[in-house]
């Protein structure tokens, strides 16, 4: 890939007129339904399953704390174990479906696998069994992450990467507003005291789960097809193999992933964060109804980060979002009102609709289309190097010291991360070319 000193991505693309960019919300509902259908059957895909997972999770680190009697530092290393394993795996199934130039049996593979475990959870009596449980769900997303992303690259054109991906993660965080909306009324029909659930509470609301993670299967299994560039990439890939390593990308790139390695450092799970926000007088049952403020903020603002940043460039998207990340976790280091944190909350959902697209579609960017697969897997190992000491420090900080320094520790990091980020990686010199 060739590089330019002067960072394309941080100009507007040229073959975007001021018109276009000024014709606003209908012009961009244009783009998004020019989009290939394999890319909204992917996206719904995305939705059913993490509606599942976030009927869950708003209410997991609460489970293990008040119901099993874990510690933050046993939340952290259950949510920073399975984390890192997923996306160790990543890796792996990129580099197989580089290999086989097929990519839809590890999607529905993924999603099989996270379907058949999380009801499990529902008969979990001890933090152990929860972890054995939440690593057999995350195993399923380091099944499916690498090659979907990879699908949906291999099915849009370069001018159209940050949509495509922007439109997956509003998708997939519409699914989080409305998995915890479904586990709010849950609990407003299954408990009798609505701020102190039971583990009979628990138990049904964790076996309701599996419904839409079933859902997700089907569609997968019948609506994903195999995109036309996949049959491309194999007769590449006959010619010259992807090798499992990372020779054949260049420096950019493995500096790329250095630096999301190190922002991730600071990235722990939002666990924390729905801790934080308990310590800080958010009833237990308005928890839920916190988890879809932050994801609402996640779709609205998913849907215009992907396309900003094809037009004003991936890194300064990236960039952005990080320092707002930082921000944010100063913030929360401070925190003692209700309503300081449902604003932070909103707050860090835009980080995620500025950055999660962009990151991915940069991926795209840097390296050739046969090495997609393996590109997608290396970008998600580059999280699991540090997803689980970030949970870990999180923890630990957190137990020794207390909150505030934890969160100002990771405020630090994700703000150091940002800067190099800005002087170090550059853009390649954008093309036409898949």
């Amino acid at each position: 890939m060739a590089e330019s000193d002067t960072d394309p991505a941080d100009q507007f693309d040229a073959n975007i007129s001021p018109a276009k960019l000024d014709e606003g919300l209908p012009g961009l509902w244009v783009r998004y339904r020019r989009l290939p259908r394999n890319v909204f059957a992917i996206s719904f895909v995305s939705l059913l399953n993490d509606a599942s997972s976030e009927i869950i999770y708003p209410l997991l680190p609460v489970f293990l704390s008040l119901t099993l009697g874990a510690s933050p530092g046993i939340v952290g290393l259950i949510e920073g174990t399975a984390e890192s394993v997923s996306s160790l795996l990543k890796l792996f199934a990129g580099y197989f479906s580089d290999r086989r130039g097929k990519r839809k049996a590890f999607v529905v593979a993924g999603y099989s696998l996270a379907s058949l475990s999380r009801p499990l959870l529902a008969f979990a009596t001890s933090w152990y069994q929860v972890l054995a449980i939440r690593l057999t769900d995350r195993i399923g997303k380091g099944i499916r992450g690498a090659p979907r992303d990879a699908m949906i690259a291999d099915t849009v054109a370069i001018e159209e990467r940050g949509l495509a991906f922007g439109f997956h993660r509003a998708m997939d965080h519409s699914g989080a507003v409305i998995g915890p909306l479904i586990s709010y009324l849950l609990i407003m029909l299954v408990a009798d005291n609505r701020n102190a659930l039971t583990a009979s509470d628990f138990n049904k609301i964790f076996l309701f789960a599996s419904i839409p993670a079933l859902a997700a299967v089907l569609v997968a299994l019948f609506l994903v097809r195999e995109s036309p560039s996949t049959t491309e990439t194999k007769s590449v890939s006959a010619v010259k193999p992807p090798r499992f390593s990372l020779r054949g990308f260049d420096s950019n790139f493995k500096l790329y992933l250095v630096l999301v390695a190190l922002f991730t450092l600071s990235n722990s799970s939002d666990a924390f964060l729905l801790l934080r926000a308990q310590t800080a007088g958010v009833p237990l049952a308005m928890i839920p109804l916190l988890w879809v403020a932050l994801h609402v903020s996640k779709v609205v603002s998913s849907l215009y980060g992907g396309d900003l940043s094809d037009r004003l460039g991936r890194r300064r998207l990236i960039v952005s979002g990080w320092i707002l990340y930082a921000a944010v976790y100063a913030g929360f280091a401070f925190v003692t009102e209700q309503i300081s944190v449902w604003i932070l909350f909103l707050i860090y959902g835009i980080y995620f609709g500025l950055a999660e697209g962009a990151e991915k579609a940069l991926v795209a960017d840097l390296v050739r289309p046969e090495q997609r697969g393996m590109a997608y897997g290396l970008y998600n190992l580059a999280f699991s190097i540090t997803v689980l000491p970030a949970s870990l420090l999180m923890g630990g900080l957190w137990t020794w010291r207390g909150p505030v320094l934890a969160f100002l520790v990771s405020a630090a990091l994700g703000a150091t991360s940002a800067v190099l980020m800005l002087m170090l990686v550059k853009t390649p010199v954008r093309s036409q070319a898949g």
